[in-house]
């Protein structure tokens, strides 16, 4: 553990560094893979829940009574595929679509019988396709409410080129979350909408800290010639990456023990609608706002003609250091800023290769 403290702490100073703005292509080229699964999962369909679709749902109470056993007496009952699941109150839930010809109360009739339990045990509830249909309507207004306050906030807070590559990071997790969630074949409940919404902020959070210490770090990045942009960049990224990675980790463990251990052993199906969209909305939101967000803030700074011009002063400065090195000399201005910390970016903006420090002896041997 102290080894990864020391870790984060020469990350923060610069003294280590990890080039994700620079291998943003690569970053792009996975993303664009997973998306694609993820789409190909989405236009195969999603198992929408009988709150979305509507049906019936038959709540048994009886002591013993298992899920292979009820699924089994209520395939014998319907003529559709019912799922079954256990509660948390040790009762059993049936849930029918619409498609099944029987009434409910016959199916309910039914049920008590094959299951060998009295008829006034077995609690019927309709749902109908409206009230589903609300929901949605209810959730996708919310969406877009959401990412256009977002977007405002972002724009005004910082600027809108950092809105507009957060909002590509959130578009990302969410795609990513409901492919996911179509390919495992999960029932997308009113518990799945509340998950995608929650690791939209949470996506949403760990990328403005990160566009903060960017900020911070390109503040005046004009006024120098010894980094670009997208270097710059880079270094806020790495001072806020171990308290990212700490954060996505404290985040994931108890949503994967909701998942793996409540749904998976336990057999808490009812678990899984959330604990599955928050444990890949967490995953994906970190590497987003890691790997996404910020190489393509970067790139869509490094367009605009002043960091363009800075990228030509400094390409020409490190040239003319180059040389300098070569010849045995060093320039000006890598005097002055030699003191200054490996993190941080300097302010002095002496024109390179013109001007040569005075009074130092040469290092060349």
């Amino acid at each position: 553990m102290s080894r990864f403290s020391n870790l984060g702490h020469r990350l923060y100073q610069g003294e280590v560094s990890f080039d994700f703005v620079g291998r943003r292509k690569l970053w792009y080229s996975i993303s664009g893979v997973i998306v694609l699964v993820a789409a190909i999962g989405l236009a195969m369909g999603l198992h929408l829940g009988i709150e979305f679709k509507g049906g019936s749902v038959y709540t048994v109470t009886k002591p013993g009574l298992t899920v292979s056993q009820a699924q089994e007496k209520a395939d014998q009952v319907t003529s559709s595929h019912p799922l079954v699941q256990s509660t948390d109150n040790n009762k059993i839930r049936i849930q029918v679509s619409t498609d099944e010809p029987k009434s409910s109360d016959e199916v309910r009739s039914q049920l008590a019988e094959k299951i060998g339990v009295p008829l006034d045990t077995v609690e019927a509830q309709v749902i109908g396709p409206s009230w589903g249909k609300q929901i949605s309507d209810k959730a996708i207004t919310g969406l877009i409410i959401f990412m256009v306050l977002v977007t405002v906030y972002l724009a005004i807070a910082f600027e809108w080129r950092m809105a507009v590559a957060a909002l590509v990071a959130l578009i990302h997790d969410l795609l990513i979350t409901i492919g996911v969630y179509a390919l495992v074949g999960f029932e997308v409940t009113p518990g799945t909408v509340i998950g995608f919404l929650t690791i939209l902020g949470y996506s949403l959070y760990d990328t403005v800290v990160v566009f903060d210490t960017v900020k911070e770090n390109t503040k005046g990045i004009t006024k120098q010639n010894k980094r670009t942009y997208s270097e710059a960049a880079n270094a806020g990224l790495n001072q806020t990456l171990v308290r990212s990675l700490n954060t996505t980790v404290v985040a994931l463990l108890p949503v994967a023990a909701l998942l793996f251990i409540g749904g998976g052993i336990l057999g808490a199906g009812t678990l899984n609608d959330i604990s599955l969209a928050l444990f890949i909305g967490l995953a994906a939101g970190a590497y987003s706002s890691i790997c996404v967000a910020t190489p393509l803030l970067a790139q869509l700074k490094e367009e605009q003609p002043e960091m363009k011009a800075l990228r030509k002063r400094v390409l020409q400065h490190r040239a003319a250091a180059a040389k300098a090195e070569a010849a045995g000399e060093v320039l000006a201005d890598e005097v002055a800023d030699e003191d200054q910390p490996a993190g941080m970016v300097g302010q002095r903006g002496r024109s390179a290769g013109t001007t040569r420090a005075k009074g130092r002896p040469s290092t060349k041997r």
